[in-house]
This record gives structure tokens, C-alpha cells and sequence, in this order.
């Protein structure tokens, strides 16, 4: 299982820096389909899983090519923080089915406005 973890990190991984896609997307349905989790505790784990540095080495690879805008970045991160912490206490409250699929709804959403506003 150890190797198996490893292995969907470095995939995720591999993606995100590609594509840039937060590992959140990848990582949440893994965490159900593979581990058997339920949404609250595969988006817990995934959140855990981001906490900087993940991202570092790949930011570090965009900005050294002037593909990165610190500020903001920085103000990205602060209200992330905030955000972050308001929109978990109001996941806890929410069902499963219904956060599953709040979660779904928001991966169709983004990836349709993204195919056809390209």
C-alpha cells in the first residue's frame, strides 16, 4: 500500500506540474475509488497531502522561466488560508452524498467552461 500511495503522489504530481491542476482534483477521487474513503475523509487527506512545500519544486521550475507572479501568488495564498478554513468548517456540516457531489458538480463545471471557452 506504502508503494501504491507513492506511486498516485508521483502521478498527481506529474500532472499538476503539467497542467497546473490543483492535486485535489486527482487526488480526492483516488482517495475514494482506491482507498475505499468517504468525501469528508479523502478531501481531509488530500488537503493534508498539499500543505506546502508540495508545490515548491514545481513553482520553483515556473518562475525560474518567468512563468510565475509572486504577488499574486501570495495574495492567492492568504485568502486560500482564509477561505480554506471557512470552507472546511462548512464541510463538515454537509452529507456525504450531497458533498460528493457539490465536489463532482464543481469538476464539470470548470472542466466544461474550460473545453468550451478555450
Amino acid at each position: 500500500m506504502t508503494w501504491l500511495t507513492l506511486l498516485i503522489g508521483a502521478i498527481v504530481g506529474m500532472f499538476s506540474g503539467v497542467v497546473g491542476i490543483g492535486g485535489g482534483i486527482l487526488f480526492v477521487p483516488a482517495l475514494v475509488w482506491l482507498y475505499g474513503m468517504d468525501q469528508h475523509k479523502a478531501q481531509g487527506t488530500s488537503l493534508g497531502a498539499l500543505l506546502a512545500p508540495v508545490g515548491l519544486l514545481a513553482f520553483m521550475e515556473y518562475y525560474r522561466k518567468g512563468n510565475a507572479d509572486i504577488r499574486v501568488a501570495a495574495l492567492l495564498a492568504a485568502g486560500f488560508l482564509v477561505g480554506g478554513y471557512f470552507g472546511a468548517t462548512g464541510a463538515q456540516m454537509i452529507s456525504e452524498v450531497v458533498l460528493r457531489r457539490v465536489f463532482a458538480g464543481t469538476l464539470v463545471a470548470v472542466g466544461g467552461w474550460m473545453f468550451f471557452h478555450s
